[in-house]
């Protein structure tokens, strides 16, 4: 049953391949097209079979959920980091924070909310630059008053590296699999 609570339902496309891999030493009317997408739910990444003829940009957002749709044949599976095209890295900081952006109010109650992991770790230290010093602050700040916006915690938090950025930085290194703990990618 957990397993199918995660399955994501949309995607983002970072990369098509209209030819396949370049290393797929098949011939080429074996190969099929290959889409290296980010799901919009849980950031997995992902890769996609598209229908024949369809072809498809970075940035479209495609439907890979249980109903009719209408792009996508088949969802392959998982896409492992190392198989990222150059093209689908580069899209994927852009594409992830474009996602942060939107869902703003998401990652400010991340700051809002977040707790201690065990004695000596809490969830806001996984933050790429954020010590014991921030932490203490980031806490004081938001015993006051809950945070409105990213703006409000950098006006709150001194000192404190841009916060939308860091919660950036989290994501892509959790997909990229550079994290032993997961706070935002399933």
């Amino acid at each position: 049953m957990e397993h199918a609570r995660s399955r994501e339902e949309n995607a983002i496309v970072l990369d098509f391949l209209p030819n396949g891999y370049p290393f797929d030493e098949r011939p080429s009317h074996r190969k099929s097209a290959i889409v290296q997408a980010l799901g919009k739910e849980h950031f997995t990444l992902l890769e996609l079979t598209p229908k024949p003829g369809v072809m498809l940009q970075p940035h479209e957002e495609v439907y890979i959920g249980e109903g009719k749709r209408e792009q996508v044949s088949h969802v392959l599976g998982k896409l492992d980091p190392e198989r990222m095209t150059q093209t689908a890295r580069s899209e994927l900081e852009y594409t992830v924070k474009q996602m942060v952006e939107v869902h703003e109010t998401k990652y400010v109650a991340f700051y809002n909310k977040a707790q201690p992991m065990t004695m000596r770790t809490h969830q806001l230290e996984l933050l790429p630059g954020v010590g014991k010093k921030h932490m203490q602050e980031i806490l004081a700040a938001r015993e006051d008053k809950p945070f409105a916006s990213f703006e409000d915690i950098r006006e709150r938090v001194k000192l404190l590296p841009d916060p939308k950025t860091l919660i950036i930085k989290r994501i892509l290194n959790e997909i990229l699999g550079l994290e032993k703990h997961r706070l935002f990618v399933s």
